[in-house]
């Protein structure tokens, strides 16, 4: 197994609250709010040859998100993208994943806290394939309802359940977990939405309780310009069975395919060889227009 090298102990740079710091030095105190009640969120981003791939719609959605959660994000989306792209500058690594964060800061420290200071980082680092011969089992828990939680927001509390549920798959030798919507239909893996390519057509679950991921809605695109059939909708658990493939798609995932709900083997098919194809020369092309 490679040795861990834990991101505290890094070098590098790091934008904090508008400014370039050494990476080792970007800190926040213990009694920070969005660590202990989770007023925080979050981006996640890949740059390719320097150039984030759709970094404004991941810089708006942070600020999106931010508002879900009662908070204003203290930058534009314009000041996002330049902080970003002076980060990736910095620590000169073209290739690599982006994580701009804001939190509620440590001035209050209780349930409420509408006078704590709103801090934004963003930080870089290179960072390969998220998956690798990818297997899910079903998690332990379910997505929750649109009523009880902000389900639009990349808020870090909703990822709680995402961790327990993904050690535990991983406890279990698989790579990640399935996770089912609070009626049972499917609705992604811990971090990534998932497709179901069954008789030729495209199937994938309406987002109407997890996030319409910025690359989710990439491969829609390269998928209806290649002219297959997408039908977003709710899915049964059972209906993986009658699926020929299946493949997920995120940020960190790109395109990935699934190898394994399971017992039940999938293979990499027509469909998804072509869509991890053409997401990977869309990629290219960013990194190229640089």
């Amino acid at each position: 197994m490679a040795e861990i090298i834990p991101f505290d102990a890094r070098d590098g740079y790091i934008w904090l609250n508008g400014e370039m710091v050494a990476w080792r030095d970007a800190t926040l105190h213990v009694l920070s709010h969005g660590l202990h009640y989770a007023s925080c969120v979050f981006e996640g981003e890949r740059a390719y040859g320097g150039r984030v791939f759709k970094l404004t719609e991941h810089s708006q959605r942070l600020i999106d998100s931010g508002k879900l959660l009662g908070f204003d994000v203290p930058y534009t989306a314009a000041e996002l993208d330049a902080a970003t792209e002076a980060v990736i500058a910095a620590n000169g690594v073209a290739d690599c994943y982006v994580r701009p964060v804001a939190w509620r800061g440590s001035e209050q420290m209780g349930v409420s806290a509408q006078k704590s200071k709103i801090n934004v980082a963003i930080a870089s680092w290179e960072w390969g394939a998220y998956y690798s011969d990818l297997r899910l089992t079903r998690a332990l828990y379910q997505r929750p309802a649109p009523n009880t939680a902000p389900v639009k927001s990349k808020a870090a509390g909703l990822y709680m359940i995402c961790t327990i549920c993904k050690h535990d798959a991983e406890s279990k030798g698989f790579g990640d977990a399935l996770m089912l919507d609070y009626r049972g239909y499917i609705a992604e893996t811990t971090g990534a939405n998932i497709f179901l390519v069954i008789d030729g057509a495209i199937h994938t679950p309406t987002p109407d309780c997890f996030l319409d991921g910025i690359t989710r809605r990439t491969v829609i695109g390269l998928a209806k310009e290649r002219g297959f059939e997408v039908i977003e909708r709710h899915i049964m658990p059972e209906e993986i069975d009658q699926a020929q493939e299946i493949f997920v798609t995120g940020t960190a995932a790109e395109v990935t395919p699934v190898r394994a709900i399971d017992d039940r083997h999938y293979q990499v098919g027509p469909v998804t060889g072509q869509l991890v194809d053409d997401f990977r020369a869309l990629t290219r092309a960013v990194a190229n227009a640089g």
